[in-house]
């Protein structure tokens, strides 16, 4: 490791080259890197031991990493890796070449199909944050970066709350965040709720990039509380009347009347940007299903089984080999990133595909998904509403083995992993059980079951062969006395 005159390593453990400074702050410095081996761009949080050490901030250190690994997100920055010395930590990070949000608007105020789409990309992120029980507690401008193709990063979540900080009311109670983005229940000092203290955050940050100026602005720092307490503020006069309405139920100084995440996303402003491109997929397959609701009519159903009878026979085959390389024991694709049971999920069926069409087709309609009919015994099933990282789709392709014999896999082909998990135990799994004959991953537990069993039988004779000795030294004892 090599260092320069201002004692930051220029070359950091072989991997990463440090260049110029980006930032500073009390406890950190942060600095444009380069990794050496894929000349991927990066930023490289400095953190001085002895400084956090000092002040007590050690713990917090340790939630801000543990956070940072939790919230993976396309509008979060994403931590590379965490390396330590006797006095520095680092954090390898991404780097966000636009800078920050707040020197955009510092500028003036910003266009509002602009300002919409960040604020789409915000309420995304914090929306995701929060399905993984994270509370930001620190939403501004100032946290809020830009990468090179200006979509936002939601950075520093050194001031973050996980969902076990609460006590026992269920609220949080450290005072955190800039005063002029705090929610009116955070100043109370009353405890108070992390995901509507987010979205308080977050309606003052859309003001901010809409008006270029802040709702709450004093020079007096009790006036200024004053005013956020009672939510005083005037929309400028370019406001539309959508945004104006919007910016009223998310700044209500009531957090039990305020706004939630899923109603924003419902709002007439935040749908307007909403215009989602179908993606070659979609526009090559065939869509079988109505689109209101995700409900099938019955012309649809009665088409997609016609449709199954003339394809039934364009089922896709599995040989010896592909059975085993679908097999869990045999399964290499670990080695190659994220656990495949994450986003795959397979099952085996003595039923017909007609039946397994026909049970997937009604799963589809309950959980309000449209159908997508595609060749060779493929299905798509597909959310008609927007969710924490875009629109749900789950491929489901059934495979023949034998005739009366069938593999169905399905995968998560789009949409938030955790979303789908949820989907496929709650809803989808209870629903196939009459058709499943087996679920990969059951059978091996079902397997080791029966191998535990007869070992626990063994054990029981022994045990009693153990204990009779004893049993039978005390029948000798008795007939010598």
């Amino acid at each position: 490791m090599l260092f320069d005159m201002d004692h930051k390593p220029s070359v950091l453990t072989e991997k990463y080259e440090v260049g110029r400074l980006l930032g500073q702050g009390t406890f950190a410095k942060v600095y444009y890197g380069r990794s050496i081996g894929t000349n991927q761009s990066v930023a490289i949080k400095v953190i001085d031991k002895d400084k956090i050490v000092r002040v007590g901030l050690v713990d917090q250190i340790k939630r801000e990493i543990s956070i940072m690994r939790i919230v993976r997100h396309p509008n979060i920055v994403h931590l590379y890796e965490v390396m330590a010395t006797k006095s520095k930590i680092y954090f390898v990070m991404e780097y966000a070449k636009g800078g920050e949000l707040f020197n955009k608007v510092s500028k003036g105020k910003l266009k509002e199909d602009v300002a919409r789409k960040y604020f789409h990309q915000l309420i995304n992120a914090v929306d995701f944050c929060h399905s993984r029980g994270v509370y930001h507690r620190d939403i501004k401008p100032e946290n809020l970066l830009l990468d090179e193709n200006e979509n936002l990063k939601i950075s520093d979540f050194g001031l973050s709350a996980l969902a076990d900080c609460k006590r026992q009311d269920g609220l949080l109670h450290t005072t955190c965040g800039t005063p002029a983005y705090v929610a009116p229940e955070v100043i109370n000092r009353k405890g108070y709720d992390g995901e509507k203290a987010d979205i308080w955050s977050c309606g003052v940050v859309l003001y901010v990039l809409l008006a270029g100026y802040l709702p709450f602005h004093d020079s007096n720092l009790m006036e200024m509380y004053r005013k956020i307490g009672k939510a005083e503020f005037r929309c400028p006069h370019w406001f539309p009347p959508d945004v104006r309405r919007l910016l009223f139920k998310i700044l209500d100084p009531n957090p039990s009347t305020r706004i939630s995440i899923s109603k924003i996303r419902e709002s007439a402003w935040f749908r307007k940007g909403l215009n989602p491109k179908p993606n070659k997929n979609e526009t090559e397959s065939k869509e079988v299903a109505s689109h209101d609701a995700g409900a099938s009519g019955p012309q649809e159903s009665s088409s997609i089984a016609a449709e199954v009878k003339q394809e039934l026979v364009q089922l896709p085959n599995l040989n010896a080999f592909d059975i085993i390389s679908l097999s869990a024991g045999f399964d290499l694709s670990g080695f190659f990133g994220e656990n495949p049971q994450k986003r795959e999920a397979r099952f085996t069926s003595k039923q017909p595909a007609s039946i397994i069409i026909s049970k997937l087709e009604q799963i589809a309609k309950f959980l309000r998904l449209k159908v997508m009919k595609k060749d060779g015994g493929l299905l798509k099933l597909e959310g008609l509403k927007e969710g924490r990282k875009g629109i749900m789709s789950i491929d489901a392709e059934i495979f023949q083995i034998t005739p009366t014999f069938h593999l169905v896999e399905m995968k998560k082909s789009n949409g938030d992993t955790f979303e789908y998990q949820k989907m496929l135990k709650e809803n989808i799994r209870p629903a196939l059980r009459d058709i499943v004959w087996v679920w990969q991953g059951d059978q091996q537990q079902l397997l080791q079951q029966q191998q535990e069993q007869p070992q626990q039988q063994d054990q029981q004779p022994e045990q009693q062969s153990q204990q009779q000795p004893p049993q039978e030294q005390q029948q000798l004892q008795q007939q010598e006395q």
